[in-house]
């Protein structure tokens, strides 16, 4: 043999940045954040929820939660078959519709949502059954937005009863 080594193999396709999937699934840029680009893609989620929210109420932000979830799907997808990747960090679209999801049922209010976004990013990041038992058998654009669905709605349901149990 003459020593030379094997061939490396090839890294994974980055996304063109302009591609429709590229710009959806980082969330308008906020998941190439260096540092916990699922943590910006929340943040970056709140001030669109917020005015949802507050001007055209829980059925807006309903009816934005699932045009972005489908379009979620596709864009994940396709970011993760470009990239060769399965849910990359730059992909927090997920996180968008997940952060959306926990603030549904409660008012347009600063200190919930701030309580909404920690109980998320929680969720999110300890993956509760049956949260991880999702994110490791459901791959794909669908496996993808899924477990964050999970993840709102359990960050749901614990800020909606802060809220009631608060608010009485």
């Amino acid at each position: 043999m003459s020593g030379t080594s094997p061939p490396e193999p090839p890294e994974p396709r980055s996304p063109a940045s302009w591609h429709p999937a590229h710009i959806l699934a980082t969330w308008f840029g906020a998941g190439l954040s260096p540092v916990a680009p699922g943590t910006v893609g929340s943040l970056a989620a709140l001030p669109l929820a917020y005015l949802l929210s507050h001007h055209v109420g829980i059925v807006g932000l309903a009816v934005a939660i699932v045009a972005v979830f489908l379009i979620g799907v596709w864009a994940a997808h396709s970011y993760s078959k470009r990239t060769a990747s399965h849910d990359a960090g730059p992909i927090v679209i997920d996180e968008v519709v997940g952060q959306w999801l926990a603030l549904l049922l409660v008012p347009a209010d600063i200190v919930l949502y701030a309580i909404g976004f920690a109980l998320f990013r929680l969720a999110d990041i300890i993956k509760p059954w049956p949260i991880g038992l999702v994110d490791k058998r459901i791959k794909g654009g669908f496996g993808v937005m899924f477990d964050d669905v999970l993840a709102g709605i359990l960050a749901a349901i614990i800020l909606w009863n802060i809220w009631m149990w608060t608010s009485i």
